[in-house]
């Protein structure tokens, strides 16, 4: 069995800051936008080099996403930054008509997503919104796991043609994939070879599910643990792959399990192989005011519910 350790812990949303500076310097196209949340979307290098490409918004979203639709004309490809819950659910309908429908080459860089957002509350921790952008037509919609990931991928969404929404976070967590990693828009990573069950994780939970691989080990259950970043496109060859191997799936994430990861897999099961299948994800609710850790516990979003629900789904085989 493969272990993973990790010697720091780095808050996903500085990945991002640090991917946006390369491209700050790497690509003259890149221009930014915030939504009066610089220091909470780390973009303060970005800014401090390349200030004339950088643009203060303030507090008004829609205002940004049809100024970032725009930019586009012009050849620029717009970063726009905010917390998730304000760059999806506030701003829907100027995504919808101004940037998914005109195809416009906008990355929609969201922080601060799903229950680890902590103490601010439920009117700010939006568990909805990869359903909402992953039903827009041609919208790459993608979940980083770690520091590293994250900065791969900002640097990656550069180089694609057209919209899309990269979702990360705020607390610190454990960077464990490779610095050097070439991030692929699409390309689902296996993280732990298994032959008793697949478990499919996005975000924060990727950790999780390597914690829950090592509790199952001792249990005598070998887990394959693939890391989905990208839920659209969604890698449905590596996930089929695995479950004609192990016969059975827990999908895991920080988001509604309607409408997200685990739905887009049960579709793809649904078409191709039924499987039983099992869901880690908040339950239909909104969420709540806490710590990062005791809205985890409470939500069943961790290692311990992973192991759970993957002795409770073997048991479907």
């Amino acid at each position: 069995m493969k272990t993973y350790t990790y010697s720091e812990k780095k808050d996903t949303r500085s990945g991002f800051g640090a991917g946006l500076a390369e491209l700050g310097r790497t690509n003259p196209n890149v221009v930014a936008l915030c939504a009066d949340l610089i220091g909470s979307l780390k973009m303060n290098e970005f800014i401090n080099e390349n200030p004339e490409r950088f643009f203060q918004i303030g507090i008004a979203e829609a205002n940004m996403m049809g100024i970032a639709a725009g930019l586009t004309i012009g050849g620029k490809i717009p970063f726009t930054g905010t917390f998730a819950n304000f760059s999806t659910g506030r701003v829907y309908d100027q995504i919808r008509q101004s940037i998914a429908y005109s195809n416009k080459n906008v990355k929609i860089c969201a922080s601060h997503a799903g229950l680890t957002l902590g103490e601010d509350g439920a009117t700010h921790q939006i568990l909805e919104d990869i359903g909402l952008m992953k039903m827009l037509p041609g919208m790459v919609v993608i979940n980083t796991c770690d520091y590293n990931q994250t900065k791969a991928a900002t640097i990656a969404i550069a180089e694609h043609d057209g919209p899309v929404y990269l979702r990360f976070g705020r607390p610190a967590v454990p960077v464990f994939m490779p610095e050097d990693q070439v991030f692929e828009i699409g390309k689902a990573i296996q993280l732990q070879e298994g032959s008793d069950v697949t478990i499919v994780a996005t975000g924060h939970l990727v950790w999780e599910a390597l914690e829950a691989a090592k509790l199952l080990h001792q249990k005598g259950v070998s887990a394959e643990v693939i890391n989905i970043h990208t839920i659209k496109p969604l890698d449905d060859k590596a996930i089929l792959d695995s479950v004609a191997k192990t016969g059975c799936i827990v999908t895991a994430e920080e988001h509604n399990f309607l409408g997200g990861l685990g739905e887009s897999v049960a579709r793809v099961l649904a078409l191709n192989n039924p499987t039983p299948q099992e869901f880690v994800a908040t339950n239909d609710t909104f969420g709540e005011s806490g710590t990062p850790a005791q809205l985890m516990d409470k939500y069943g979003l961790n290692s311990n519910a992973i192991t759970q629900k993957v002795l409770k789904v073997i048991n479907r085989k």
